[in-house]
């Protein structure tokens, strides 16, 4: 799931001045309806349908300046500081920054029992996926005294950001803080916008406590990226930070990098959908609508070799929107940001959503499993007419946190790996040092380092010595 909180007060975004081009040039095909048309036939379709892939937007805000200033802030000031930003931007007067274990318990009770048993199956189905596959360390030997390996741990504190203010997102919670809880970090730190009053949505602290979040504090922005990359009198600093969250947050999660490890940086979220004869036009156009809805920003796209689907998805969109309560997010998202490509066949639409490399790809198709085995990249494929979207996004098991953008062709998906580290080890004994030292000294010449070379010779000239030694003293004996 790409980043939720972009329709923040505070984050104002343009498209990109190709996508602005396209959506000029390709108006006139839609023929009146919400999503513009773009058919594989045309001229013209290798640039517009460019123009589509090249969905990642730029700031209209130059916040660079602004956000460097509140992490000097933060580092300056500490918690004095932290707390007078909460109360600028966060808009909440508070006394302490993190939330006690009397605030949880009665938030935890406060949260519906129907509600409590949903996140608790969510997190249940999420760690269960995430403990198929947690790397270990392993180790090898060779003959002549080579040693080697690798080691593999937990980091040791990580902070999870969790977008809020307004809104509530107990599942991203679930999908930041499961990972980290499954190889055990020792401390997992989450910090998350508070309510005017002070409080956090008790349904956020909740995915939290089942989630396996240590401690909790009340802070968002870029001043809550400050106090964990670089601590606080209250808030300890991390070794890295994951989680979505506006162009302020984002901003400061790239200032911060290197002080702090990051994970990528979320877009606007975005789906893809093939489509072919079997699919139903008011289920493609309620996935379509599903994404839509997170932001004005966000990108919903249908490819489909079958004509017939272009105009009856279009109407289903008008009809669903209707009673959609963020149907006016989802308007501007359909109609600036949407397309539907028709294609020739299914082997093209197939070709086509690779190309875009989607963060999530639904195969409503009458295959679908065969029809994945063609795609390379994608950040979560969701295959036949009975996954959704929304099954990923909460409870299906993998995690929702995705690459955007196109940026699936090299990230992955948020996972264990994410939250640990490797250390490679080596030994040589004389022997293994014999053997493969002439070949260390060459490749170390080749390149000028000769230093690099003598750190090798002064050993080996200290074994064939020894080896001397041995050789004279057994001569003696005889």
């Amino acid at each position: 799931m790409a980043a939720k909180a972009s329709t923040s007060k505070k984050t104002a975004t343009k498209t990109t001045a190709s996508k602005s081009t396209a959506t000029k040039t390709s108006s006139s095909k839609a023929g009146g309806k919400l999503m513009r048309v773009l058919s594989s036939d045309d001229a013209s379709f290798a640039d517009e349908w460019q123009a589509v892939c090249d969905r990642r937007v730029d700031s209209v805000l130059d916040v660079e300046q602004d956000v460097a200033r509140i992490i000097a802030e933060v580092r300056a000031g500490g918690d004095e500081a932290l707390l007078a930003l909460v109360k600028k931007y966060d808009g909440a007067t508070l006394a302490a920054l993190e939330v006690t274990d009397r605030e949880w318990d009665d938030a935890c009770d406060k949260v519906d029992s129907a509600d409590r048993a949903a996140i608790g199956k969510a997190a249940m189905r999420v760690r269960e996926f995430h403990r198929k596959r947690i790397p270990s360390s392993w180790e090898m030997r060779e003959e002549g005294g080579g040693f080697m390996g690798q080691r593999v741990r937990p980091l040791a504190r990580v902070g999870l950001y969790v977008p809020g203010g307004k809104a509530v997102y107990p599942s991203s919670v679930v999908m930041n803080a499961i990972p980290a809880s499954v190889v055990e970090v020792p401390e997992i730190i989450m910090v998350t916008p508070p309510q005017p009053d002070g409080s956090i949505r008790p349904e956020v602290l909740m995915a939290a406590r089942v989630a396996g979040v240590h401690r909790v504090f009340k802070m968002g922005g870029a001043h809550a990226i400050a106090a964990l990359a670089y601590g606080t009198e209250s808030v300890p600093r991390v070794d890295k930070i994951t989680g979505p969250g506006s162009v302020w947050v984002a901003t400061a999660k790239k200032q911060v990098f290197g002080q702090v490890g990051i994970d990528s940086e979320a877009g606007p979220t975005e789906v893809c959908i093939v489509a072919d004869r079997s699919a139903t036009p008011a289920w493609l156009a309620a996935d379509l609508i599903s994404q839509a809805e997170h932001d004005e920003l966000a990108q919903a796209v249908l490819v489909t070799h079958v004509k017939g689907l272009v105009a009856r998805v279009q109407e289903q969109i008008k009809k669903q929107l209707a009673g959609l309560d963020r149907a006016e997010i989802a308007r501007k998202s359909i109609q600036t940001r949407g397309a539907i490509v028709q294609t020739k066949s299914l082997a093209e639409s197939l070709e086509i959503a690779d190309q875009y490399a989607a963060e999530h790809l639904v195969l409503a198709v009458e295959d679908p499993e065969k029809a994945s085995k063609t795609i390379q990249n994608a950040g979560a494929i969701f295959m036949g007419h009975y996954t959704p979207v929304a099954v990923g996004d909460y409870l299906a098991g993998p995690n929702h946190v995705l690459p955007t953008g196109g940026t699936a062709r090299f990230f992955s998906p948020l996972s264990v790996e994410d939250f640990m580290k490797r250390t490679s080890f080596m030994k040589f004994e004389p022997p293994k040092l014999r053997e493969l030292g002439a070949d260390i000294m060459r490749l170390a010449n080749v390149e000028g380092l000769t230093g690099h070379g003598a750190s090798v010779e002064l050993r080996l000239q200290k074994i064939r010595r020894a080896r001397r030694e041995r050789e004279a003293a057994r001569d003696l004996e005889l």
